[in-house]
């Protein structure tokens, strides 16, 4: 199993990360944390190291209902939420990846039969945002 589902589009970085952010909230998810890795290179190892790596930025995207149903099932989930999607873009890049965290992650780390369902569900609703993105400007 892949820890990741992984698509390229040929967005522009900027405009990936926003459209990126509009089928998240079409399948229910907000945003809770924003890490922006390029910044952090930055500002902790200096402009070469940025400008190796690019553009890079971490959403932590949350479905409130889903994350209510995990934790319910299995308390220690929080440490597996929220999901994770990655933008990056190479400084040589003509296309942009984006990747979600895939769901059923959990289930290969949990005994609960509650964990499966919310799973199932994280994953068609990423999936979805993941086709939407890729249906409009797919380069791969």
């Amino acid at each position: 199993m892949d820890y990741a589902h992984t698509i390229t589009v040929s967005l522009p970085y900027e405009e990936a990360v926003s459209r990126v952010r509009e089928e998240l909230a079409n399948q229910g998810f907000g945003v809770l944390t924003e890490i922006n890795v390029h910044a952090t290179f930055e500002t902790k190892l200096g402009v070469e190291s940025a400008q190796a790596l690019g553009d890079y930025l971490i959403l932590g995207a949350c479905n409130p209902a889903l994350a209510e149903q995990a934790l319910t099932a299995e308390p220690d989930m929080g440490l597996l939420l929220p999901c994770n999607v990655v933008i990056r873009r190479s400084p040589s890049a003509t296309s942009t990846t984006v990747q979600a965290i895939n769901p059923q992650t959990m289930v290969q780390l949990s005994n609960s039969p509650g964990i499966q369902n919310v799973a199932n569900q994280a994953n068609e609703r990423l999936l979805a945002a993941l086709a939407a993105l890729q249906g409009e400007n797919s380069s791969n």
